[in-house]
């Protein structure tokens, strides 16, 4: 009888012991001095675009007059459309083939070959490949212009595609798509009506990451834009040079609404497709 308490305190005292934390412990301070760095300079940036002076960094009153000046800036609101024509396009192709590619990788191929050249966008610096897509664009006879640009971003793009639907097919389970199969559905339905609905998020995801990173790419763009093709950062990259105003943050405020309202929507999209 005593060595059965002494057994069951023993058990209680290991289970204590190894019971998993609920709250976060001392991890909530890097947490919290990690959110601080990463969001109080959107927050001082969202603030200075009601600034009414003309510098960028001093406060003078409270003001809309950036953002009335903004709506009047012809070369922003030009620049503004041509990146988000780009990133749209650059969204679309990077997402079919990238998820076409990353199916292919996880259900179909074990090639290590094909697996380090459909990453190899994503790990090179982008500098080396504006250069590789700038000399493939002039050995091809291609001139520079917004398609170029579109191309470049959609081949840098396909490889962030990639790892986030490989990485969901990897951990989930292929047995539906065999049994789709041995019910007599062919590839293309087993595709669409299973594999598709099961990488939806993942899917999604990665369109957001494509679209997020074409919008803001720089380097790319600047050395496969042609001529008189002008994206917003080129835009704002020519303007730093001769002076920022508080129009530049009442654009960066606005970039940052919609991309809150876009990723809330495609969260809420998502979380339906996977209640579905």
């Amino acid at each position: 009888m005593a060595d059965t308490v002494t057994d069951t305190a023993s058990t209680r005292r290991a289970t204590t012991r190894y019971r998993p934390r609920t709250g976060l412990g001392w991890l909530w301070l890097p947490l919290a001095l990690c959110a601080l760095f990463l969001y109080i300079p959107i927050a001082v940036l969202v603030g200075m675009s009601f600034n009414d002076g003309g510098s960028a960094f001093s406060w003078d009153g409270f003001s809309f007059r950036w953002y009335a000046e903004l709506a009047g800036d012809e070369v922003l609101r030009q620049s503004v459309l041509t990146s988000l024509m780009i990133a749209a396009g650059a969204t679309v192709v990077a997402t079919v083939l990238g998820t076409l590619l990353g199916v292919g990788l996880a259900r179909h191929t074990r090639s290590k070959a094909l697996e380090t050249a459909a990453m190899a966008p994503a790990i090179l610096p982008d500098l080396v490949l504006a250069i590789g897509l700038l000399a493939f664009f002039f050995v091809a006879g291609i001139p520079k212009s917004a398609l170029t640009i579109l191309l470049a971003h959609a081949a840098f793009g396909t490889a962030f595609v990639v790892a986030v639907v490989r990485a969901r097919l990897t951990g989930s389970d292929a047995s539906l798509e065999e049994a789709s199969r041995d019910l007599g559905a062919g590839g293309f339905t087993t595709f669409v009506q299973v594999t598709l609905p099961s990488i939806a998020p993942a899917v999604v995801a990665g369109a957001l990451l494509v679209f997020t990173l074409s919008l803001d790419e720089f380097v790319i763009a600047y050395f496969t834009a042609g001529p008189t093709t002008h994206t917003l950062p080129i835009t704002v990259y020519s303007m730093v040079r001769t002076g920022v105003t508080p129009e530049i943050n009442a654009l960066a405020t606005v970039l940052v609404a919609i991309s809150v309202v876009v990723v809330v929507v495609a969260a809420r999209a998502v979380r339906r497709t996977e209640k579905s």
